[in-house]
């Protein structure tokens, strides 16, 4: 059939990556709450883009709410969310201020690094040690 698209056409390959990418997707969280507003919960929770329940680790939550300012805990909204860029394979990005200050309050990053451009990079392997400190209360988003 020559009307067909062919396997290795790249425009069907990018339309396949982005639905696998929607698949990874599913598991993150869809609507990020308040640190504040997880603690005063009975089970703290959220629903994912697929439709699931996802629970938040009570202890963790306890964590942060110990070690962060009032003020933060009151903007903090979690999961923290962490963007993998295809074009920077080493490392992943975060687009928020109040993540960004509190993963420096918990003593994770440097009180000097600054956000450029609306994003703060973070060399993977210090990432994926941030969030087995601090189970559930991170992810990471395909981009």
């Amino acid at each position: 059939m020559p009307d067909r698209p062919s396997a290795g056409d790249e425009s069907t390959l990018l339309r396949w990556m982005r639905l696998e990418i929607g698949r990874i997707n599913d598991g993150i969280v869809s609507e990020r709450k308040r640190l504040s507003g997880l603690l005063s919960e009975e089970r703290p929770s959220s629903v994912t883009k697929g439709g699931s329940e996802y629970g938040f680790d009570r202890d963790t939550l306890h964590r942060l709410e110990q070690a962060l300012p009032g003020e933060l805990q009151r903007r903090l909204r979690l999961p923290i969310l962490f963007y993998f860029d295809s074009t920077v394979p080493d490392s992943l990005f975060l687009a928020d201020e109040a993540a960004m200050q509190a993963l420096q309050s918990l003593g994770e990053i440097s009180p000097l690094r600054r956000m450029q451009g609306g994003r703060l990079w973070i060399a993977k392997p210090l990432v994926y040690a941030i969030m087995n400190r601090y189970p559930t209360t991170m992810q990471v988003v395909m981009g």
